[in-house]
């Protein structure tokens, strides 16, 4: 039987860098979002960049395996890896390297932690996203190291929304992420039953503008407001409690049109522009128009609007997946396309799949508009799926590193 680094090791390695908490400052810009009921997290792991910026407007920071990279890359970590190795000797290298993987995430979260003392949401190791019995026993080994602090992340997948439910039957927080529609936040919320789920809204701006199709405004604006309301309509109903992240902020113009969301996850660069551009603020209405397309763009190919609305036969799986949860992610996947739900966990091809893995985070739209139109993907799947396939990468360069030094 593999024993794997324990917990008490991984906080003695933490406790090595001699970390010390952060002077709390209080900020008159950032209480005005607080007022509104939106809860601030900071979205980076850079611990040097969020040191100039938190104040006790924040609550929590969030990583994912993109983040956790920039930062072992950065060398932080290099005198530990080997130390890790030396006890791991029984281990093959296949195996070191996801264990140490593992550990560094953990690190890095007690440090976050300690310094700024709040919830922090770690991100599982990407060979995971399939796997619905690692999401259980993986995320509940990283959240036992600090079940204080430590939020699971778990990306959306047929497996991530078994292996999520899971760890909420065992009090386990989880950050569920890579959600790009409402009505994926709907399969999430009620499914699922993470303490969060989130809209990447500034990629769904992204799609519309690197494919020609619109300028990019408010898409993922729509989209977030769309599924905070659906998400309140659960909560009122008694069906989930989940809470929503308005995620990928791409400017400061978006904290304001979101006001009122549950939690917004800022990026270093849009936090501060935010506070060196003050604006006053106040809780209201603010009406987002439907996106714009330009003149040339098939409509009926984009789609747009299933974004936004869940049909009445998605919805039924919802109920339905939630009453009677699969035991297996395949019996998830084929309930729900036996169903008229086939763009939501789309059957691709190996070559489709090599698509998405080389156009990076945003899909190549002309390759799918076919597909699109006739209801076999969806614009969210897409975005899953090459989000999906860029923690890969990053977990790829992340765990390469790490075998530099075996």
């Amino acid at each position: 039987m593999i024993h794997p680094i324990s917990s008490a090791t991984i906080h003695h390695l933490a406790d090595q860098f001699n970390d010390q908490p952060q002077k709390v400052n209080n900020s008159d810009y950032w209480n005005q979002y607080l007022k509104t009921g939106t809860n601030l997290w900071l979205d980076t792991g850079d611990i040097e960049a969020s040191s100039k910026l938190w104040n006790s407007a924040f609550t929590a920071l969030t990583t994912n395996n993109t983040l956790l990279n920039a930062e072992v890359q950065k060398g932080l970590y290099d005198t530990i890896i080997p130390e890790l190795s030396s006890k791991l000797r029984y281990l093959s290298d296949e195996e070191k390297v996801k264990e140490i993987a593992f550990c560094l995430n953990a690190i890095h979260g007690l440090r976050i932690a300690k310094i700024f003392n709040c919830k922090v949401s770690v991100e599982l190791h990407t060979d995971l996203a399939h796997d619905v019995n690692g999401i259980e026993t993986i995320g509940k080994r990283l959240f036992d190291i600090n079940p204080s602090h430590f939020i699971i992340k778990v990306p959306f997948t047929a497996s991530g929304l078994l292996g999520a439910r899971k760890l909420h039957e065992m009090g386990i927080p989880v950050n569920f992420t890579l959600d790009f529609s409402v009505r994926q936040n709907g399969f999430a919320a009620v499914i699922a039953q993470p303490a969060y789920t989130n809209v990447f809204l500034g990629r769904l701006g992204a799609y519309l503008k690197n494919n020609n199709l619109g300028d990019g405004q408010y898409i993922g604006e729509k989209v977030t407001l769309e599924s905070q309301r659906s998400l309140l309509a659960l909560a009122n109903k008694g069906i989930s409690n989940t809470r929503l992240i308005a995620a990928s902020i791409r400017s400061k113009d978006q904290l304001y049109q979101l006001l009122g969301c549950d939690t917004f996850t800022i990026p270093v660069g849009v936090a501060t522009d935010a506070v060196q551009n003050l604006i006053q603020i106040s809780k209201s209405d603010i009406v987002i128009n439907n996106p714009t397309l330009f003149d040339t763009t098939d409509t009926q190919a984009v789609r747009l609007p299933h974004l936004w609305l869940v049909e009445e036969h998605e919805k039924e799986v919802i109920h339905r997946l939630n009453e009677k949860t699969p035991s297996t992610a395949q019996e998830l996947i084929e309930y729900a396309y036996e169903r008229g739900c086939h763009d939501i966990f789309p059957i691709l091809t190996k070559e489709e799949h090599e698509f998405l893995r080389s156009d990076g985070k945003i899909p190549v739209h002309e390759r799918w508009a076919d597909k699109i139109r006739d209801g076999e993907v969806g614009i969210d799947s897409l975005l899953n799926l090459a989000g999906l396939y860029s923690f890969e990468k990053d977990q790829a360069d992340l765990d390469n590193r790490i075998k530099s030094f075996l």
